[in-house]
């Protein structure tokens, strides 16, 4: 049923707990586990022009380190993996990642943020309406 787990990550604290629970499903199952870490373009709106450039280096390097942490993780577990790093607004870039690759399952956290749920909008509550798939959501408290 599941043999292409999506785990998003942003190397967050908790993303560890979630990557477990990942990790645990791909390897229950046999999956692949793909690894996404999505630089979020809507941090450069802010920035002066001359700025953008190295702030969006440092995102993508942030990335680049969550998604190999995770897939390191899930190897020494004998999960086979997929790294990506992409730019964009994350619950798009995660639902249209999952569409293209032939994920069957995505496993990611919420945050809990109250700001984030009240004025942004949550990722994970996006994924979860638009993704094309099942979504598992592992919450902080876990």
């Amino acid at each position: 049923m599941y043999e292409t787990i999506l785990f998003p990550t942003d190397g967050s604290e908790h993303a560890a707990t979630v990557a477990d629970h990942a990790i645990d499903v791909a390897a229950t199952r046999n999956a692949t586990l793909h690894v996404l870490s999505v630089v979020d373009d809507r941090a450069f709106l802010v920035l002066d022009d001359d700025r953008i450039e190295r702030v969006r280096e440092d995102l993508e390097t942030t990335a680049r380190e969550a998604v190999d942490e995770a897939a390191t993780r899930a190897t020494d577990h004998g999960v086979e993996t997929v790294t990506a790093v992409e730019t964009g607004h994350p619950a798009e870039c995660i639902v249209d990642y999952a569409a293209t690759n032939g994920t069957d399952l995505i496993v990611m956290g919420t945050s809990g943020d109250e700001y984030e749920r009240n004025v942004v909008g949550s990722v994970s509550q996006r994924v979860v309406r638009e993704a094309p798939v099942p979504v598992t959501t592992v919450g902080p408290g876990v």
